[in-house]
């Protein structure tokens, strides 16, 4: 007489790796329509953390139907371990966010210049949703910034404004900065042209200069319209930076100063949704800088 040991079938199992696939499938239809289409940060986040739930279920399933297959040797092992693999994807994304969240301050605006941060040529508007946030960045969040980021300083070169306006035009296209707005660019323009000299400039027909100089004091500097932070003479540059992979939207600010004989570059970069930037704007801002290091080197003065 055969006998025949007919295995339990492990219903858990195989809604694990049904609830898994869905959630699979929501994060990665919903990361791209972030990243390549017109799905916004909210609504993207929202997804996210929909996909989070089922990957969530499928994974407590999936680790039922592993019991299951250790106990009484039911089927469905191949199902579970299929099930943990698609909610990697979605658990891994929400849970390192909310690493990052625990471990950065609660800010979404960082700037090298925490005591008169560069204002915005264009104010950043972002719609309201579910990812609320006070609009006006407090003392205290300067505080908090300078407690996380110590090392988040602007940058003083050596050089002139011109030669320093081109290292960051370069640096702006390789950090795939989309430039949307910008200030003071003649004041670049015009140290390139008092290079220039015209044949018998400052001498007359008999050898003698026709303007003699005379030493004056050192104007005050010239305030753009009484807007702290900003100078006439200043060069600022706005624009977008999104993250390569995600698509998360920031805004970044750029301003050069020339002061005496060098320039000083100051950074400001915010996100466009939420209140809490997981640390990506002082990771951003300081990426810029090492490669505006880089480009400028040999001339940076601290």
């Amino acid at each position: 007489m055969i006998v025949r040991y007919e295995r339990p079938y492990s219903h858990a199992a195989h809604w694990a790796r049904r609830l898994a696939r869905i959630a699979f499938a929501i994060f990665a239809l919903s990361l791209l329509a972030h990243r390549f289409g017109p799905l916004t940060t909210p609504h993207f986040l929202a997804l996210a953390l929909l996909s989070g739930a089922f990957a969530l279920v499928g994974v407590v399933l999936a680790t039922i139907g592993l019991a299951r297959l250790w106990q009484v040797a039911a089927v469905g092992g191949i199902a579970s371990l299929s099930a943990l693999v698609y909610a990697a994807a979605p658990l891994g994304f929400l849970g390192f966010g909310a690493v990052q969240y625990l471990r950065r301050p609660t800010i979404y605006d960082v700037t090298t210049d925490a005591v008169t941060p560069p204002p915005w040529i264009r104010v950043p508007a972002a719609e309201r949703s579910w990812l609320a946030r006070n609009p006006t960045v407090t003392p205290q969040d300067r505080e908090a910034q300078i407690v996380a980021y110590p090392g988040l300083t602007g940058r003083r070169y050596d050089g002139a404004l011109d030669r320093v306006f081109q290292g960051v035009r370069k640096v702006v296209g390789e950090t795939r900065i989309a430039t949307t707005a910008e200030l003071g660019v003649e004041n670049a323009r015009a140290d390139f042209e008092d290079l220039a000299v015209r044949p018998g400039a400052g001498v007359d027909t008999n050898g003698e200069p026709d303007v003699i100089p005379v030493p004056a004091a050192r104007p005050a500097p010239d305030t753009d319209g009484a807007l702290p932070g900003r100078l006439s003479s200043d060069i600022v540059l706005q624009g977008e930076w999104r993250t390569l992979i995600v698509g998360f939207r920031f805004d970044v600010l750029i301003r050069l100063r020339e002061e005496a004989e060098t320039t000083f570059v100051d950074l400001r970069v915010a996100s466009r949704y939420g209140a809490h930037d997981l640390g990506m704007g002082a990771a951003f801002a300081e990426e810029f800088l090492r490669a505006l290091d880089a480009e400028l080197l040999g001339i940076a003065g601290g």
